[in-house]
């Protein structure tokens, strides 16, 4: 009640919710000079590619409504996602965010910006020039320029929203912004399930109540993992300074689940979905029957590689966040050490083999959220979610 009281966290409340309505509004006001009722049908008819059905559920519906911010908060999460492998890669980069402090911060923070803008561009491009042929009114080069400006311009605003947000309201622009795109479908599903309840199917209004039933669980489990962490001791030697004595203190390096969030299974969703949409566009009646029969959602051999996919991107994107050899380092020159663990190689590997062990459980905790929803949704015959 305090809480809701406060008159600064209101005001974080009240911007945050704002913005939000703001980026919805905005999907939904039409790129100019297209035609719409070709577009809804082949949208319909999925001939579109899955691909584009998958990039739409991040974009909150915005490209299969084609408005002004179809590109949404895409173009600045993929410019994130290659600055994190160019700090990586780059030890200019590297020296930037890890010895320049907040001012190397605030510079690599512009420099995603602008490949957030070239992504945008291109991205924009792209999806200009698929269109010119097929749903363009006025077919021609001033069609892909206006385009290209407008959703450029929109996805430039959204990115500018999710960082008023992170500074004005309660933080954490880009994920609220995504969740929001995702979630904006649930109230149709929960309509349609409702409906689907409300048939008389004995056996669909079981199944119903059973998939609440997982998706609650799954929300409980998801909680506590996110939240997770393996705690390891830390003991910082005594030091003098002056003729003031510090003791030993004792502290812990947290080291969460979960290092990678939800990308493991974006990066293995996008993948599995790419030959999919490439089908549509390579005449080839065998890659058609492979890609038909064995990455087939509902076969074996698309479970086991999906798994396998969000396993792999889980220690990749684990290598990514946290270097065990980066903190060894530190720890070693702050005067600290794990109890029974030498400074240098010796805490390095402890923590790289602490780390892994995590990241494998967790790599598994994130294959069962995916996978298990299908699986309930088959078996229950209630298919509404999807």
């Amino acid at each position: 009640m305090q809480m809701a009281q406060a008159a600064g966290l209101r005001s974080r409340i009240l911007v945050t919710l704002g913005l939000l309505v703001l980026v919805r509004l905005g999907i939904f006001i039409p790129v100019p000079g297209i035609d719409r009722p070709a577009f809804a049908q082949s949208i319909q008819s999925g001939n579109l590619g899955g691909f584009v059905g998958f990039l739409d559920i991040f974009a909150g519906g915005g490209l299969s409504a084609l408005g002004i911010f179809a590109l949404g908060i895409l173009p600045f999460i993929n410019a994130s996602i290659i600055m994190q492998l160019l700090t990586a890669a780059l030890p200019a980069l590297e020296d930037l965010q890890k010895n320049e402090g907040e001012a190397g911060r605030r510079k690599i923070s512009q420099i995603t910006r602008y490949v957030a803008l070239g992504w945008a561009i291109l991205q924009s491009s792209l999806l200009s020039s698929f269109l010119l042929y097929q749903f363009a009114e006025v077919p021609g080069p001033l069609f892909v320029v206006e385009t290209v400006i407008a959703l450029t311009a929109g996805s430039m605003f959204v990115m500018w929203v999710g960082e008023l947000i992170t500074e004005r309201g309660v933080g954490n622009g880009a994920s609220l912004l995504i969740f929001v795109n995702i979630v904006s479908t649930l109230p149709q599903s929960l309509g349609q399930t409702i409906d689907l309840a409300q048939s008389g199917d004995r056996s669909l209004v079981g199944g119903v109540i059973i998939l609440m039933i997982v998706f609650l669980a799954m929300i409980v489990g998801i909680v506590f993992v996110q939240e997770g962490t393996r705690r390891i001791p830390i003991i910082s030697a005594r030091r003098q300074v002056g003729r003031k004595l510090y003791l030993e203190q004792s502290n812990y390096l947290p080291l969460r689940l979960n290092q990678g969030g939800v990308m493991p299974i974006i990066f293995a969703s996008a993948v599995l979905v790419l030959p999919i949409s490439v089908t549509q566009y390579v005449p080839s009646a065998a890659f058609s029957q492979f890609v038909n029969t064995y990455l087939n959602p509902t076969s074996w051999f698309y479970v086991s590689l999906y798994l396998l996919l969000i396993v792999f991107f889980s220690f990749f994107y684990s290598s990514l966040v946290m270097n065990p050899e980066d903190v060894s380092r530190n720890l070693k020159k702050m005067g600290a050490s794990i109890p029974g663990i030498r400074p240098g190689k010796a805490t390095m590997e402890y923590i790289s083999k602490v780390l892994n062990r995590l990241t494998f459980l967790g790599a598994i905790f994130l294959g069962l959220v995916a996978v298990i929803p299908s699986a309930v949704e088959s078996l229950t015959r209630v298919q509404t979610f999807r």
